[in-house]
């Protein structure tokens, strides 16, 4: 079975899990040898420690799993099928405030290893859970699937992983689910009016591409989602330090978690007409690269000045949006890893959501709670419009200050989005900076639980 999740095992060994708060309570209804030999080791349910109890022949007979008080359930059992011996494990009960299928989930993906370049038996400890009772396992595969999609196309090095190889593997997922697909590649681009996308592509050697995948019936809601591919990110001529560069493999990661996300709803088949857009690009530095004070004149019209190449990711997806805006769809979406700012402001865990829709954006903050996907609601500050006024152009990609990049980033993209058309851009780090439970170090699908959660929810399935 896939992600270490198995059907019921006669042999399965018992997991109980315990946090300090519930120690005594579970002292009361626990065997008399598991009590004995959690108040002979010192076990208290403090958070990441694990007892694992003899039987009376002396093999293992059941593992105590201590849990940290505020962390959400679902993560209870992650980074388990690591670190437990190999064999088979089924939970004694649900903790507190679990839900067997988050649960699954949890443990789903605490098996993940990118694997690509390694030993794939490396550090794999072969254990294996049976599914809780009630879990939706095929929400939890599709889930699994997306987010295993997401973090391999990210933590991928951009020597394999370019416009080319990235725009491969989204026909791949759009041919698996029987989607329409096109995609518009080089100077084609230019012929297709997509300018921007093409001119922050067109210094690398590999050229630019926008992927376009359509699926479901056209009378259903329509639902549009946009992702940000800078396979890399040199900054072009306003060139990144080479710290500023080691991350930049992760600059796609937009575009990879929106190709999950659509994957995920493919393969729920909710009721939607779902449409991906992903601009991809590597922003290169050649004798063709686009210059500071260059104009550029979009996919929308509106002509730009670039005040910075290294804001490139905006430029991308205004073209996107623009596109995606002709079909008045019920729900747009974008998600880049945009600015820094946007981490300066609420760090590497949350993503920063801007929304010109109050409705949307709660309904996102709550997906993204009930889903321990967090996301934290930003300004639309309309007044920092002004920030991006050029005096030859409709307006700069970037504001002269250093203030308010973030919103005035999320502005910029508002530009390109027809009024009253439901629209959330997310800006996310994609990247876990420390491993924890079921999310290792490295990259990461931020918010696409969040997403999926609150599409599923609001449209059906």
């Amino acid at each position: 079975m896939p992600f270490s999740l198995i059907e019921d095992d006669a042999g399965a060994v018992p997991v109980d899990v315990v946090a300090k708060a519930g120690l005594a309570a579970w002292r009361e209804v626990a065997p008399a040898k598991a009590r004995e030999w959690a108040a002979a080791t010192g076990f208290s349910g403090e958070a990441g420690k694990l007892a694992l109890v003899p039987d009376d022949a002396g093999r293992l007979g059941r593992v105590l799993v201590g849990m940290a008080e505020g962390e959400a359930a679902m993560w209870a059992l992650a980074g388990l099928s690591e670190t437990l011996p190999e064999g088979s494990y089924r939970l004694e009960q649900l903790p507190d405030g679990g839900d067997p299928t988050r649960i699954a989930l949890g443990w789903a993906l605490g098996s993940y290893a990118f694997i690509r370049y390694r030993d794939a038996k490396k550090g794999k400890s072969g254990a294996r859970l049976v599914w809780p009772k009630g879990a939706d396992r095929g929400l939890v595969e599709r889930l699994a699937g997306a987010i295993f999609l997401a973090r391999d196309l990210i933590n991928t090095p951009a020597s394999d992983m370019g416009p080319e190889e990235l725009a491969e593997t989204a026909i791949h997922v759009a041919e698996r689910a029987d989607a329409r697909h096109r995609v518009i590649a080089g100077d084609a681009l230019l012929a297709a009016n997509y300018p921007t996308i093409h001119a922050v592509g067109r210094a690398s050697t590999r050229p630019p591409r926008l992927v376009d995948i359509v699926w479901g019936e056209e009378s259903a809601p329509k639902v549009t989602l946009v992702g940000k591919g800078v396979c890399f990110d040199t900054g072009g001529l306003d060139l990144k330090t080479a710290s500023g560069m080691l991350g930049m493999k992760k600059d796609m990661a937009g575009a990879a978690i929106m190709l999950g996300l659509g994957q995920a709803i493919m393969a729920a088949r909710l009721p939607v007409r779902l449409r991906v857009l992903l601009p991809l690009v590597e922003n290169a530095v050649s004798g063709n690269a686009m210059r500071p004070r260059d104009i550029i004149k979009t996919r929308k019209g509106l002509t730009v000045e670039i005040g910075n190449t290294d804001a490139e990711g905006r430029l991308i997806l205004c073209d996107a949006l623009a596109e995606a805006s002709t079909e008045n769809p019920a729900l747009l979406v974008d998600i880049a890893t945009l600015t820094g700012a946007a981490r300066v402001a609420v760090g590497a865990e949350l993503g920063a959501l801007f929304c010109n829709d109050d409705t949307l954006a709660n309904g996102l903050l709550a997906a993204g709670t009930a889903e321990d996907d967090p996301l934290w609601r930003m300004p639309l500050y309309r007044p920092y419009r002004r920030l991006l006024d050029s005096k030859i152009a409709d307006l700069n990609n970037v504001s002269e200050g250093p203030h308010a990049a973030a919103i005035t980033a999320a502005l910029y993209l508002e530009e390109f989005v027809e009024p009253g058309i439901p629209w959330a851009h997310l800006d996310v780090m994609a990247w876990n900076g420390r491993a924890r439970p079921g999310r290792p170090e490295g990259a990461e699908a931020q918010a696409l639980r969040a997403l999926y959660g609150h599409i599923a929810g609001r449209f059906g399935g």
